[in-house]
């Protein structure tokens, strides 16, 4: 009887992960691996296309958590808002931009990534989107 190695998911990323249908292929006389349209890998989403959409939206997600997390100090007006501005670049740009070098970006995933900065910016400046 052959059994099927499942590959190590982050918490995370578990509900992302979606099969490409039954197909597997054997590795050996007592394992098998099967094909998936996206996989986490350290932490990154890879795509079998070769795209970073996937990697683009964890990224944003990550940044958006990260953000909620510091909102207390973010959006507090006791802080000068250079203060504000060097904690949401310290922590919440580092995370969503962490290891984004190596994605094969495209202008599509640039401006995901610039709508959601300004959203948070935004929302740190008390601004509105018509302001």
């Amino acid at each position: 009887m052959s059994t099927v190695v499942k590959s190590f998911i982050c918490r995370g990323c578990l509900n992302l992960v979606t099969s490409a249908g039954h197909t597997s292929v054997d590795i050996g006389a007592s394992a098998k691996l099967e094909f998936v349209d996206k996989f986490c890998y350290l932490g990154d989403m890879l795509n079998v296309d070769g795209d970073a959409d996937a990697a683009v939206e964890a990224r944003i997600r990550i940044g958006c958590n990260k953000f909620r997390q510091l909102v207390p100090l973010l959006t507090n007006k006791d802080v000068s808002l250079m203060m504000r501005g060097r904690l949401y670049s310290s922590c919440v740009r580092s995370s969503m931009l962490h290891g984004s070098e190596t994605l094969p970006v495209r202008k599509e995933n640039v401006a995901a990534l610039q709508r959601a900065e300004m959203r948070m910016v935004r929302w740190m400046c008390g601004s509105k989107l018509n302001d």
